[in-house]
């Protein structure tokens, strides 16, 4: 088999990844705290021992260790493995989907945001600027720069969808008179419109509507008819995103037809 079988790149490609997740953990935990995301390195919460380098091997060390600590023995959460398998499956499904070109490395930084922004959602119900902002100029950045891809396209979607949901938001506190979606929300459907283009907005909505609406009459459920149950948005956008990227263009591609012929 030769080294740059299609194959071969791709479990490259899936190993990339997971080292991106294990940097996206880091992330995760030390951004929304003001921390350092580079100094001082990984170590045990527990017992403050640094984890030397051949136990924060991605997937393999938390396996091998049983989820512990080394030291105290302390257990480590599932999610750490976890971003990083999710990581570097979307990393492998970025390669089989767009090959080796520059697009690739766009999506991949925009995935690797993504999954991050995603995990700090859940945990604080925050979307922070620094990736959000940050991702809409990277956005429009590379529409502008790279051939492969359409700045007026990636303007477009910039503006459709943050101006979607900044309606939204602004109906909602019209009507009742409180904040129904936040600020972070926004800037991220802006931010994917800006990467995907603005034909993607409709099924990111859709996707992200139906899934989060779901989850939300879920949570109601188990609540006893909460309806005040607050649920974080930009999961859904997320996978609404992901979903219209990697797991089936021929859906996104004839919804986008439909809709837009």
């Amino acid at each position: 088999m030769e080294y740059f079988d299609s194959n071969w790149v791709a479990i490259w490609f899936f190993i990339f990844g997971a080292l991106l997740g294990s940097f996206g953990n880091v992330i995760i935990y030390r951004l929304p705290q003001g921390q350092s995301v580079v100094l001082p390195r990984s170590r045990c919460q527990s017992c403050q021992k640094p984890i030397p380098w051949y136990h924060n091997i991605p997937i393999i060390s938390w396996m091998i260790l049983r989820g512990r600590c080394y030291a105290c023995r302390a257990p480590f959460s599932i999610r750490y493995p976890l971003v990083e398998l999710i990581m570097g499956v979307l990393f492998c499904l970025l390669y089989l989907q767009y090959g080796l070109q520059w697009v690739t490395l766009e999506y991949g930084l925009f995935i690797f945001g993504l999954v991050v922004v995603t995990f700090i959602d859940f945990d604080h119900f925050l979307l922070p600027d620094i990736f959000t902002l940050s991702g809409i100029v990277i956005g429009l950045g590379g529409a502008l720069l790279n051939p492969e891809r359409d700045f007026q396209d990636a303007l477009l979607g910039f503006l459709m969808g943050g101006g979607f949901l900044w309606l939204v938001a602004y109906l909602y506190w019209v009507l009742r008179k409180e904040e129904g979606m936040g600020g972070g929300d926004i800037k991220l459907l802006a931010w994917i419109g800006a990467v995907l283009g603005w034909k993607s907005i409709p099924f990111v909505i859709l996707i992200s509507s139906v899934t989060g609406s779901i989850v939300g009459i879920a949570m109601m459920i188990k609540n006893k008819g909460n309806l005040k149950t607050v649920i974080p948005f930009g999961p859904y956008l997320v996978l609404g995103a992901l979903v219209y990227l990697l797991g089936s263009l021929d859906l996104a591609h004839w919804y986008s037809r439909l809709l837009f012929p």
